[in-house]
């Protein structure tokens, strides 16, 4: 995941650590502009009014710039009662409406990069995107601060509704919003470089439904996007933006559109460039994936149209939703829409428009006939064979749903979920293991993970993860980890006792088994209940184990399951003890920036709970590594330490 990213607009930067803030070269009005009263409350109106209509904006900040705008909005009657007063305002109050003026235009521009920037961007760059609303509110309250309300004919109402409104300003300065840890957790996951599997296809589906990703309209916006923030000046690293490029991809993947390479601009020929500038293509004419002129347009079971081989695209990825509706199609069947193809036709003719020449589709083996064959067949040994025909089956079945995603929504389609989840609970303890890993396959789509848990496999995994081999062990923490993605499954295998082995695999496991069972029990963790479970279970020592154990690499997993355990009363009460404190100080003090992060992140949920933990963080010398990482840490171990330190002047607890 990327950090110490700097937040660009239009090429200047909105805030830096290095060489000072590039806003703050507006503390000095324009020379050549005449600081007149008219002017300036012009222009307050002006840039509010804009950033009121910049419309929507992204989903991770959202909340927090209609905060921001609602209160811009208030500023309105303040600045009609300066228009209203007679008397000409000193020169005094003109620089101070001119600095409000500049800290509501700095407030419109951090809309503008919620408004416009990239999802991927600005939600693994929320904690910072965070800190510049802090700075705008700062800015706001100070500019608000220093009016002459007195000289500029403020009524009493307006001026109560200021004085709320700055109060309101530093409140917000001081506030530290929750994390999203799901979201973060999703894309660590994501993002991941040691792990060897695939992240799950729910998470990446999770992902792109929190960010508003997953029509071909939004995809297009975010390659738009994400390609002005390569061009940026101080834009984010090339290892960054590769990380935003991946994920994109596996965004449209999903979504059947075509995967381009984002870093090129689009060409077009000549000719069709010249058409384009006086021809506009009728709206009903668009694939709605492609946002192309179809060829080929064809009708699904939703009475949506869309170009043939794009719905095809869409289709043969596991997808059974019509992608403009979302609605379940009944049927896959795919009818020629031939009026509408007509109508096409004769536009061009009319127009002289040269349709783009079509496709020719070449199906995969994999959805040729015999492969189905093969797949009923295998299906039916499981159901009826002898042991030894029963072994190979599974074995090939197991293979089969590793391979592609086709294979196995026909295992699927095909009745192959009721016999493998039988044969988890098979005396074989070799047939139970390739079972659970076809499980385990079959669950990686979104539509099987209920299939699968609707007959009844969640048990029989847990007693897999309880006596299975090794390997199996780790398929089941593994199966159950993606099974979890579905949030009633989470409380079934809650209740089905499935947190215990899951701790015991965390303790003894393999390295392997240790990160599927850490994964699993973080998932697992997102459920309340399940907490006080894993607590009773006893998560916290095999935990503290990993964070005593370095060289496992695993710090930082540990450390992110104890944050969870630290919002629940219980899980500060078992894990808030003297030694675990100065373990997170060791790691404030000498851990590696990611460590530091998560350590401080954990100290942090603590404190704001209890002042005993700041305390004796305190006493283990954890003041002196806070004030040393606020000078050189990351930008998020420095928004964290800062956050710490915060709470102990709270609690007067240092000068």
């Amino acid at each position: 995941m990327c950090i110490n990213l700097e937040m660009v607009i239009d090429g200047e930067s909105l805030g830096g650590e290095e060489g000072g803030e590039a806003v703050e070269e507006e503390n000095t009005p324009d020379e050549s502009v005449s600081p007149e009263e008219a002017d300036v409350l012009q222009e307050i109106v002006s840039v509010i009014e804009s950033a009121a209509q910049l419309g929507d904006y992204r989903r991770t900040q959202r909340k927090e710039c209609y905060n921001l705008v609602r209160r811009l909005k208030l500023l309105l009657p303040l600045i009609e009662e300066i228009r209203d007063h007679d008397e000409p305002i000193s020169e005094t109050g003109v620089e101070s409406l001119w600095n409000l003026k500049k800290a509501i235009s700095l407030a419109k521009k951090l809309l503008k990069i919620c408004n416009e920037g990239s999802k991927i961007y600005l939600a693994l760059e929320s904690e910072a995107v965070k800190v510049k609303f802090h700075k705008v509110y700062e800015r706001l309250n100070q500019a608000l601060d220093a009016l002459p309300y007195d000289q500029l004919g403020i009524s009493d109402e307006v001026n109560e509704q200021m004085q709320l409104m700055i109060v309101q300003l530093r409140r917000a300065k001081r506030r530290t919003d929750t994390q999203d840890i799901e979201l973060a957790m999703d894309l660590m996951v994501v993002f991941s470089k040691n792990d060897d599997r695939n992240a799950d296809s729910a998470i990446v589906k999770r992902l792109a439904k929190k960010l508003d990703l997953h029509t071909s309209e939004d995809l297009k916006n975010e390659t738009l996007a994400v390609r002005k923030l390569v061009k940026e000046r101080g834009g984010p690293t090339t290892e960054c933006i590769q990380q935003i490029i991946d994920l994109l991809n596996k965004f449209k993947q999903m979504a059947g559109v075509e995967v381009t390479n984002i870093l090129e601009e689009p060409t077009v020929p000549n000719k069709m460039l010249e058409k384009s500038r006086s021809l506009v293509i009728p709206h009903e004419f668009l694939c709605p994936i492609t946002l192309e002129i179809m060829t080929d347009p064809v009708i699904v079971a939703s009475g949506q149209t869309y170009e043939k081989e794009s719905i095809r695209k869409w289709l043969d990825s596991n997808h059974r939703t019509c992608p403009k509706t979302r609605q379940t199609l009944a049927h896959l069947s795919l009818a020629p829409n031939y009026a509408l193809k007509n109508l096409i036709i004769q536009w061009c003719e009319k127009n002289n428009f040269q349709l783009p020449k079509k496709h020719v589709l070449v199906e995969s083996d994999n959805s040729l006939p015999g492969q189905g064959e093969e797949i009923q067949s295998l299906i039916e040994v499981l159901s009826f064979g002898q042991l030894e025909d029963q072994r190979k089956a599974v074995i090939k079945i197991r293979m089969l749903s590793k391979e592609n995603p086709e294979n196995r929504v026909l295992i699927a389609e095909s009745g192959g979920i009721p016999p493998l989840v039988h044969l988890l609970s098979y005396p074989d303890s070799k047939v139970q293991e390739h079972a659970v890993t076809a499980v385990l396959n079959l669950s990686i789509d979104e539509a099987n993970k209920k299939s699968i848990a609707n007959e009844g496999a969640i048990p029989a995994i847990i007693d897999i993860l309880r006596q299975g081999t090794t390997e199996a062990r780790e398929n089941s923490a593994a199966c159950l980890f993606s099974l979890s993605m579905v949030d009633e499954n989470k409380i079934t295998v809650g209740l089905s006792d499935g947190i215990p082995p899951l701790v015991e695999l965390l303790q003894d496991g393999t390295i392997r088994g240790k990160k599927d069972a850490a994964t699993a029990l973080f998932n697992l963790s997102l459920n309340q209940m399940n907490k006080v479970r894993a607590i009773e279970a006893g998560i916290v020592p095999p935990l503290l184990q990993l964070l005593n154990d370095r060289n496992l690499g695993m710090v930082d997993e540990a450390l992110s399951i104890l944050l969870l355990l630290a919002s629940h009363p219980s899980g500060r009460q078992e894990i808030g003890h003297l030694s675990f404190i100065e373990t997170l100080v060791e790691f404030i003090k000498d851990g590696t920036p990611k460590n530091q992060e998560c350590a401080i992140s954990v100290l942090l949920e603590l404190g704001s709970n209890n002042s005993n933990f700041l305390l004796t963080a305190l006493q283990f010398g954890v003041y002196e590594h806070l004030i040393e990482i606020t000078r050189s840490g990351t930008s998020r171990a420095q928004r964290k330490a800062n956050s710490v330190q915060q709470l102990m002047r709270k609690y007067e607890q240092i000068p």
